[in-house]
């Protein structure tokens, strides 16, 4: 059996054009993870421990509706309920917890169909507040390359960024490298970009090791720079939005544009 799972390690950059301009940029690493080898993968390595605290470990029960049910049931569930037809792996992208801390404002779930082919993108976006949304876009048959999304924002991530705005998602799926971009934009245009792009790396204690020594705080990391940004934010003037309900429904259904 061949190894699907993986490590990417590289850059977030987000670049904010309206109402004020601001830009930043990090290094992360990322874990991708095949739901049916994940047992498998976590029991042969020392340095990624599965849901204990360690130096990084992955708890499927951060994922998904925290139930602690199979996350490829989940997911499988949601393909469902949206009449997706999958069948295949279904492969998580999301970062490690860190000395027993996570936080991940993005993962991804690409779902395959038996022949390999891609078949969707299920997006689970999460706010500093605990809460969680779910976009799931479905991929043509015989797309492949970068893949073009989009969806209609239904859930509060940035006291800084209105509801009544749009996702714009260009996805390279993981392979020798993966690219995430996300453009939010209203009726005027793109306001911010946010990205990642990582380099494969093979899933190895060794290299676990390498990622954590450049990145040893990665999620504290991740958590306390979007509280600093958000401070640096607030300085240039932009006004806080109020916190609205949660959506009636916990996945929102988008469409994609193209694949090319």
């Amino acid at each position: 059996m061949s190894e699907a799972s993986a490590l990417y390690v590289g850059e977030v950059r987000h670049n904010r054009v309206r109402p004020r301009r601001h830009a930043l940029r990090y290094r992360v690493f990322m874990l991708l993870l095949d739901l049916d080898q994940v047992d498998g993968v976590l029991g042969r390595l020392k340095l990624l421990a599965r849901g204990c605290f360690g130096l990084m470990s992955f708890n499927a029960g951060d994922h998904g509706d925290r139930s602690g049910r199979p996350l490829r049931d989940q997911v499988r569930e949601r393909l469902a309920a949206a009449g997706i037809e999958a069948g295949g792996a279904i492969r998580l992208l999301t970062m490690p917890r860190i000395l027993g801390y996570g936080f991940n404002p993005l993962s991804l779930y690409f779902c395959h169909r038996p022949d390999g082919a891609l078949a969707a993108i299920l997006y689970e976006v999460s706010n500093t507040f605990g809460e969680r949304h779910n976009y799931l876009i479905a991929t043509p048959e015989g797309g492949a390359g970068t893949v073009r999304q989009s969806a209609p924002k239904r859930f509060y991530v940035s006291p800084f960024m209105d509801m009544d705005l749009a996702y714009a998602f260009t996805v390279q799926a993981p392979a020798d490298g993966t690219a995430v971009s996300i453009t939010v934009s209203d009726g005027e245009g793109a306001m911010l970009t946010a990205s990642f792009l990582g380099e494969r790396r093979p899933l190895t204690d060794g290299q676990l090791l390498r990622a954590w020594l450049s990145h040893p705080l990665l999620t504290l990391k991740v958590m306390a720079g979007i509280h600093w940004e958000a401070l640096k934010i607030w300085r240039k003037g932009v006004g806080f939005r109020h916190r609205p309900a949660l959506p009636a429904q916990a996945v929102t259904i988008g469409r994609t544009e193209r694949a090319a």
